[in-house]
């Protein structure tokens, strides 16, 4: 996962901030983790250790209540109703569903149990059909990434089975997106205006570091964007070990914890 911590990281400067190019610094000291990166490892312990996906977002979101970029408001609210017993799902198809999943990707063995632990970590928070999507199609990219499935089956498994439209090229995307999505036609805030591009964005790289300078350069919801695309380009080409360090650097000591203690587990 921690392609996705490393893409988040990156694009923590440019949620509000676009930029269209890929030429950028790709470290920078004002970037640091968002609540994409906090509730991906949230979604890491869950897995370690068991009991309902829903208790953990909600136990380090309040544990790390301030992250640069915030919370997105519905989960906001959802926290704050959850002070006392976890609050009911809210029916979002926001992409927070698909940027938290990516441990998921790398825990199961099967297609089964990596469809089935997607929807649970999705649905007590994103129980809208397409946030469920999203997840599912974040985790089965990763999965099949890491079974050494080629870039075509990837595209073409994630296009049938979730009706994605992956053919546009990186350029084209970069001239017609924006946080309104393609065109302004759909929110990019919302899994089905933002996973399909950041799929897209990992599947047409050369390496890790193209994957996510993809992702920041065409804009949008950045850092979730960069998170998605990081996590499925780990699967497929690895991350350098300098950026692993850098990234490591800037966790908090139990967040690394986590992180360290996941990979001993999966050996990803």
């Amino acid at each position: 996962m921690i392609g996705a911590i490393i893409g988040d990281i990156v694009g923590s400067i440019y949620e509000f901030n676009n930029i269209k190019t890929k030429d950028f610094n790709l470290f920078d000291d004002r970037m640091e983790f968002t609540d994409d990166s906090i509730l991906t490892i949230a979604t890491a312990d869950w897995l370690l250790h068991g009991g309902e996906a829903g208790e953990y977002y909600f136990r380090y979101a309040t544990r790390y209540p301030h992250p640069i970029g915030g919370y997105g408001g519905r989960f906001t609210q959802w926290l704050q109703q959850s002070s006392e017993e976890i609050a009911e799902p809210y029916n979002s198809c926001g992409n927070g569903s698909a940027m938290r999943v990516s441990p998921v990707g790398w825990y199961f063995q099967t297609e089964n149990d990596t469809l089935e632990a997607a929807k649970r970590s999705a649905e007590c928070t994103h129980n809208h059909p397409e946030g469920i999507k999203g997840a599912q199609a974040t985790a089965l990219a990763i999965f099949l990434a890491r079974h050494n499935a080629s870039v075509q089956e990837i595209a073409c498994r994630i296009e049938k089975d979730f009706g994605y439209d992956l053919s546009m090229p990186i350029d084209e995307i970069r001239l017609r997106y924006s946080w309104g999505g393609i065109d302004g036609m759909i929110d990019g805030g919302t899994c089905q205006g933002s996973v399909p591009q950041a799929i897209s964005c990992a599947l047409q790289a050369t390496d890790f570091e193209d994957a996510v300078r993809n992702a920041i350069s065409i804009g949008g919801d950045s850092d979730t964007i960069g998170c998605i695309a990081g996590s499925i380009a780990q699967a497929l080409f690895g991350v350098p070990q300098d950026f692993v360090d850098h990234a490591m650097s800037i966790l908090t000591s139990d967040l690394k914890a986590v992180v360290e203690e996941f990979n001993r587990v999966v050996k990803n």
